[in-house]
């Protein structure tokens, strides 16, 4: 059987009305979205799959949009991936132009967590879901259009729905309206915010449960830097709670924490000492004991010896 030829140039330039008609399109002008977060299947799921594809064809198309010399794909990576390793020389495919990096994101994100369910994803993929629900980019109105759109390719024969697919309100970016819509707790939402700060490396350690969930949002404070150099010790010693803690206590305000450190800490040789702690006297209380032009040493020569005197007082008291 002769392969069709595609001319890539005609396809890019189909007209608005049959942008939604599938199309087959060869597995290799595809390649898989440049944001995407998810795992693809492997093991038992993906033979699975393949098998089900050599026997049956894909049977559902897969999402694109275009991108330069061919596709980016929005929806479909596994069965992308399975087609290939089945043989097969092209895919079914819906091709969608103009898309918003928005309207590509919720494609991509709603898409995986309707196939897989929000539960049965990694920490660190619930983390980046979560993350982006948590931010502005996303427009309620946009979303569920596509979700609506999202539910008639899974089910072709169900009617539209025009009722709000997310009726949560309109300030769907804070924890609290997030973790309804995921079944997730308000507290769980600022760890899984804080989880999608970590560095891959930190995130596949989070996956595997070598470094437990509230380790890992203690190491999200840590700058990318001193993140990966942590990820570099993991791979001989544990890192648990209380040396996470003391990595951010270690820390200064921007995450930074030198090499000698962190093994210290780590490897469990360190006496950490706490940074030091300043307190802020309000302008109302200085300019009331104190001139404007006092220095700051006199300042704190008086402090001192006004609490010696309070502290010995005390004892008096007592």
């Amino acid at each position: 059987m002769n392969t069709p030829q595609f001319d890539l140039g005609a396809m890019l330039s189909t007209p608005a009305p049959m942008l939604n008609s599938i199309q087959q399109i060869p597995c290799e002008m595809l390649r898989p979205y440049h944001n995407h977060k998810f795992e693809l299947y492997s093991g038992e799921r993906l033979e699975d799959m393949i098998a089900s594809i050599k026997e049956n064809g894909v049977l559902s198309p897969i999402v694109v949009q275009p991108c330069e010399n061919g596709y980016e794909i929005l929806i479909g990576h596994n069965r992308w991936n399975a087609s290939k390793l089945a043989g097969l020389p092209t895919i079914p495919a819906i091709i969608k132009e103009g898309l918003s990096e928005e309207e590509a994101e919720i494609y991509a994100l709603e898409s995986n967590i309707m196939q897989r369910g929000f539960k049965n994803l990694r920490i660190s993929e619930q983390a980046a879901v979560i993350a982006l629900r948590h931010s502005e980019m996303f427009s309620q109105g946009k979303r569920n259009d596509i979700l609506r759109e999202l539910a008639l390719l899974e089910n072709p024969n169900a009617e539209a729905e025009e009722t709000t697919l997310n009726p949560l309100g309109s300030k769907l970016d804070t924890s609290e309206s997030v973790g309804k819509e995921y079944g997730v707790s308000k507290g769980s939402v600022v760890r899984l915010i804080r989880i999608n700060k970590l560095v891959d490396e930190l995130k596949t350690l989070v996956d595997s449960g070598d470094i437990a969930v509230r380790s890992g949002v203690e190491l999200s404070f840590l700058s990318n830097e001193a993140q990966t150099e942590v990820a570099e010790q993991a791979e001989n010693f544990k890192i648990d709670m209380k040396k996470s803690r003391q990595l951010r206590e270690a820390a200064d305000s921007k995450g930074n924490i030198d090499r000698d450190t962190i093994i210290r800490i780590i490897t469990g040789m360190a006496d950490v000492k706490p940074k030091p702690k300043s307190v802020k006297i309000s302008n109302d209380i200085f300019t009331k004991y104190f001139d404007e032009g006092a220095k700051a040493k006199d300042v704190t020569d008086t402090v001192e010896k006004a609490l010696a005197y309070y502290f010995a007082s005390m004892k008096e008291v007592e």
